[in-house]
């Protein structure tokens, strides 16, 4: 069953063109791996997805239901993750979690705490953000993916960030998040850590 689906997007940035009848089909346990060069439309491509800026022409359909009609409900059950982790410098990373994940759920601090573990800054719960270097702020971002439950992640450059070993952890939580029928889009310039059967593909130019 294909959980998303975009129709024939059109988006002008002023007198640019940026998305030229963009249509894809995402199925339940499959990432979608958007690519392209700088300026091709990839972040414009995701934040129209979110409902973050409006398309002048084209559908988004969630479960084969236009986003447009309840765009609130889409939202609470996607994670948008972009190019800034969106993450308060001045919270700690456990104040952090809580209070974005707790915009949809009760969440424990036994639950944040496995989370910031799992992903790979076990100790870095009562750290302010500002301490924190850019590479364990997008893996406590990481964290809150895996606290949200939500059905659909899009992904703006994940891996950015992340060593050898981030990125390990990345494929492995995008896997996860498939295997448990859960579905993904992801631009990114580097390949996912994702088995072919997983991914689909979508070139902007």
């Amino acid at each position: 069953m294909n959980v998303l689906q975009a129709q024939d997007l059109h988006l002008w940035r002023g007198e640019q063109h940026v998305l030229r009848g963009v249509g894809f089909e995402l199925p339940a346990g499959q990432c979608l791996q958007v690519t392209g060069p700088n300026g091709s439309g990839k972040t414009t491509l995701l934040r129209a997805l979110c409902g973050l800026i409006p398309l002048e022409s084209g559908r988004v359909l969630w479960k084969g239901l236009d986003v447009a009609s309840d765009r609130s409900a889409f939202q609470g059950q996607i994670d948008y993750l972009g190019h800034e982790p969106g993450l308060k410098a001045d919270l700690t990373a456990s104040e952090n979690l809580r209070y974005a994940v707790r915009l949809r759920r009760a969440v424990s601090a036994a639950e944040i705490a496995a989370a910031l573990s799992l992903a790979g800054v076990p100790d870095t719960g009562g750290a302010q953000l500002r301490h924190l270097s850019a590479g364990q702020r997008r893996r406590v971002a990481l964290a809150r993916l895996l606290l949200s439950g939500t059905a659909l992640w899009i992904l703006d450059e994940p891996g950015a960030n992340l060593d050898s070993r981030g990125q390990e952890l990345l494929g492995r939580l995008l896997s996860q998040q498939l295997s448990r029928g859960g579905a993904a889009v992801v631009a990114t310039h580097q390949p996912l850590a994702l088995s072919a059967a997983q991914q689909l593909s979508l070139a902007l130019q």
